[in-house]
């Protein structure tokens, strides 16, 4: 019998067969508008940094498709936005931790001496004393080295709330160094003259942290990354106008080129799980202030005090991004919905979205384009791996396990379920696979994601059949003594394919960022 664990790549069935936009980048009307809090990718996975096997990586990527020579202004967070990562540990689809981030963009910081550079304005001759503002992001080389040279600075803090993410009290993240609560984001890869060793520079800015509630210390950073999910893009988008069985080739990665921002967290696996249950959920979402005012003479940058900037913003925090599983808003949730499925909450997803799950659109599509039936409905199996977690059957080689199900599920919710206890498997390692479970790496999507899981290949993968055991595509076989990959190199895909060379083997996992010039 295939397993039901078979299914936890069954959201697959409807994630990527066609308009696939990246894993989360532009994926509904509204936040296509607003890239600034356009949550892209998310990402939770055991540490495998050597040393590091007991800590839970969490990734938010936003910001998405970055063009590394995007100046003068580059990829500065929102700071009139809060930015979540929330976790669920006991099954009932809310937030039971939260962590929040604000960000503080300060202009005109720039001080260099030798140049008369004084608040990031220039001495010209004949001007005004106090010299001139200068239009750029930094003054004169060497910006990765002397902060001096920077004109705009973003610091950020990161806030840990228990409990309702609005009504609860939160406690600051803190410096391990010196107990400060205020931490610096790197400036984006402006270009090798600016930052010569960009690598050496954000390394800087890679803190060990005390977290409430954790009893020992994890780290954190934020800053521009190097993009690393990895399609074929312009050809999905047109009908998946390639050759679905032809070779899975890093050269067809059409987004190599791009840089993303990530808020990345490592933290102790014990301060994320609820008592002996190993299942953790997870999701992030941004949000902005529900009123805004545009000022038509401002004085001042985004965020200024006194009304001087842009915009006024008040209210209620409101959501407009969320992102768990990848690839559900972009080809699950019908065109209609796709805002709404972005300002929702997991615990109401059944009442709002179920029929999406069980009766879903794609396979219909594709049958349209390849001539493939698509499976029979409705399709309990996916609105299992969507919304309750994945558990084995009874005579599957690891029977009855909850293998991203929470021990104590009450309410179902679309999130990334990571379950803990499965033993870690280390990228290019043995037993490893990009392909995830397709592979008969449990370690790998969809129990939990790490950033080298070939999620649109295995999204393909299953929509033609490999769940199901049909049309001789690579799938997991429990149903033997052991799992045990059938139809082997059988892969559905896009031509891309993630390299392992291109990814970090340590946190924060995601590469350093392409220069905005050689």
């Amino acid at each position: 019998m295939k397993s039901v664990i078979a299914a936890a790549t069954a959201f697959a069935a409807g994630v990527a067969a066609i308009g696939v936009q990246a894993s989360s980048h532009r994926e509904a009307p509204f936040i296509a508008g607003s890239p600034k809090v356009d949550g892209t990718d998310f990402y939770m996975f055991r540490s495998y940094e050597a040393g590091r096997a007991d800590f839970v990586t969490i990734i938010a990527n936003y910001q998405p498709l970055q063009d590394s020579y995007g100046g003068p202004n580059y990829f500065t967070m929102d700071p009139q936005a809060l930015y979540e990562i929330h976790i669920d540990n006991d099954g009932d689809s809310e937030e039971d931790l939260t962590f929040q981030f604000r960000f503080t963009n300060a202009y005109g910081q720039a001080d260099i001496a030798a140049l008369g550079v004084v608040d990031g304005r220039v001495p010209v001759t004949g001007g005004p004393d106090g010299g001139v503002q200068v239009p750029l992001a930094n003054i004169g080389p060497g910006a990765g080295a002397a902060t001096g040279a920077l004109n705009v600075v973003e610091t950020y803090t990161v806030t840990v709330v228990e409990g309702d993410r609005r009504s609860s009290t939160g406690a600051q993240v803190t410096n391990a160094s010196g107990g400060s609560a205020t931490f610096t984001k790197p400036v984006d890869n402006i270009g090798n003259k600016s930052i010569p060793d960009y690598a050496g520079y954000a390394g800087q800015f890679i803190y060990n942290v005390n977290v409430p509630g954790c009893d020992a210390p994890g780290k954190l950073f934020v800053g521009q990354r190097r993009e690393g999910f990895v399609v074929n893009l312009g050809q999905i988008f047109d009908q998946i106008n390639l050759n679905p069985l032809g070779a899975r080739d890093s050269a067809s990665n059409i987004i190599d080129d791009k840089n993303v921002t990530s808020l990345a967290l490592e933290l102790p696996a014990s301060c994320l799980v609820n008592g002996d249950d190993p299942v953790i959920g997870a999701w992030t979402t941004a949000s902005v202030r529900q009123a805004r005012l545009v000022n038509p003479s401002p004085t001042g940058p985004v965020a200024s005090a006194d009304g001087e900037g842009p915009t006024l913003q008040g209210g209620a925090w409101t959501q407009v991004s969320r992102l768990g599983s990848p690839l559900v808003n972009e080809v699950v949730i019908g065109i209609t919905d796709k805002d709404k499925f972005n300002a929702s909450e997991p615990k109401d997803d059944v009442a709002n979205f179920g029929t999406y799950v069980l009766f879903p659109t794609l396979p219909v599509l594709v049958n349209v384009l390849f001539q493939v039936p698509p499976p029979p409905t409705p399709r309990n199996d996916l609105l299992a791996v969507f919304v309750t977690g994945v558990t084995t059957g009874p005579d599957d080689v690891i029977p009855n396990f909850n293998f991203t199900a929470p021990a104590n599920q009450t309410v179902g919710g679309e999130m990334l379920r990571l379950n803990t206890a499965v033993d870690l498997v280390v990228p290019g390692a043995a037993g490893y696979s990009d392909l995830g479970f397709l592979g008969c790496d449990l370690a790998g999507f969809p129990n939990g994601r790490r950033v080298t899981d070939d999620v649109v290949d295995i999204a393909l993968t299953a929509v033609e059949g490999a769940l199901l055991g049909v049309n001789g595509v690579q799938t997991c076989d429990l149903s033997g003594d052991a799992p045990m990959v059938a139809n082997a190199g059988t892969v559905v895909n896009d031509g891309a394919l993630p390299v392992l060379t291109d990814y970090l083997t340590a946190f924060p996992y995601l590469n350093t960022p392409i220069p905005g010039s050689p």
